[in-house]
């Protein structure tokens, strides 16, 4: 098998969102036994599974419904999907996105033509069906191709771009794990944003990576997509994946050599991101105080002189610079000063309305 294609799939029937994705899949123009599709229903409670087990029956040989009985997010539906997969090369797609008719036989001729392990490509935002491009995201950029060395390493972990928009060697994605009939753990389960968990030690296992600068994925935006919803948990999620992140480096043993980019890592997801979500009134979370406060200090014993990283410097917002400031320095007069500061735009935003 030339490639395994792998779909975790929870609640997607509504609006055709499945059949679009899956429609996309089974079309490919890979021939049948090059290709093998592997969509894991993670206990959906609509009829995703039925849907499923149509495709399966028209298209025997070429795509494959497996059923989980038991929620584990899509970490686990990726588990279990790798568990079954056979190819030569992995791809992921999420349930609700789709792909040009011959994406996947591009991102292979590309890989055939260079002699590449992970090859790459653009993406779309669209919020309809449609293959006409809307907003295109360029996913990688030409400095991070190529044969790998430091530098592109370097510049790959701080701007990988989504995981889904990619196929892989397998041993990019399993190292040295063997597959079997059952899952295998490569992603951390029960979490969002489980892709960024994985992300690093995935990135430094390339050896070659080629990138075809076109929005061959089309990125479906609607209301229920997890970048999209504010909640403690997935709040709390950002959280774990951000410790994962720092979990896998010491593990295999390019903190020190990556610490820079390890470390700005860590305090994006971890705590920038994850602060400025949990801070607007309107997004208010129960014991806001006291969950911030907590992530501070567990920001600062992580790595206590964040604020001095080169990345940090450049690439964080001076306002948002300002208050992580003062946090570090008094939590109560952060927490006090941001409520007032939000009180009185959303006053003026009154006013003027």
């Amino acid at each position: 098998m030339r490639l395994s294609v792998i779909v975790p799939v929870y609640n997607m029937a509504g609006e055709d969102k499945l059949k679009h994705c899956l429609d996309s899949l089974v079309n490919q123009t890979l021939p049948d036994g090059e290709i093998e599709i592997i969509a894991v229903d993670d206990c959906s409670t609509d009829n995703s599974f039925e849907i499923m087990q149509t495709y399966e029956k028209q298209y025997p040989g070429r795509f494959i419904a497996i059923h989980s009985s038991v929620n584990h997010h899509q970490g686990g539906a990726k588990n279990i999907g790798l568990g079954r997969a056979g190819g030569e090369w992995i791809g992921f797609i999420d349930a609700d996105d789709w792909v040009v008719p011959d994406y996947y036989e591009r991102l292979l001729k590309r890989a055939d033509e260079t002699g590449a392990d992970m090859v790459g490509c653009d993406y779309s935002l669209v919020d309809s069906y449609t293959f006409k491009p809307g907003q295109v995201v360029h996913n990688n950029n030409s400095e991070q191709t190529g044969i790998m060395d430091e530098e592109k390493y370097k510049k790959l972990i701080l701007d990988t771009g989504s995981l889904v928009v990619k196929i892989y060697k397998r041993n990019i994605v399993l190292g040295d794990k063997r597959v079997s009939s059952e899952k295998i753990d490569v992603f951390p389960e029960d979490i969002f944003y489980e892709d960024n968990a994985v992300s690093n030690t995935w990135m430094l296992r390339v050896k070659h990576f080629e990138y075809i600068p076109e929005p061959l994925y089309f990125y479906y935006q609607h209301d229920a997509s997890t970048v999209h919803t504010i909640s403690k948990k997935n709040l709390e999620d950002r959280m774990t994946a951000g410790r994962q992140i720092l979990t896998e480096a010491k593990t295999h043993g390019y903190l020190d050599k990556y610490k820079d980019e390890i470390e700005f890592m860590y305090t994006v997801l971890f705590y920038v991101n994850t602060l400025f979500s949990a801070m607007p009134k309107e997004q208010h979370i129960k014991d806001c105080y006291n969950f911030t406060k907590r992530m501070g200090e567990e920001m600062k014993e992580a790595f206590p002189d964040f604020q001095s990283n080169p990345y940090y410097i450049d690439r964080i917002h001076p306002e948002e610079k300002k208050l992580i400031g003062m946090q570090m320095k008094s939590h109560m007069m952060f927490y006090l000063y941001y409520r007032l500061l939000w009180f009185y735009r959303n006053l003026r935003k009154k006013n003027r309305s």
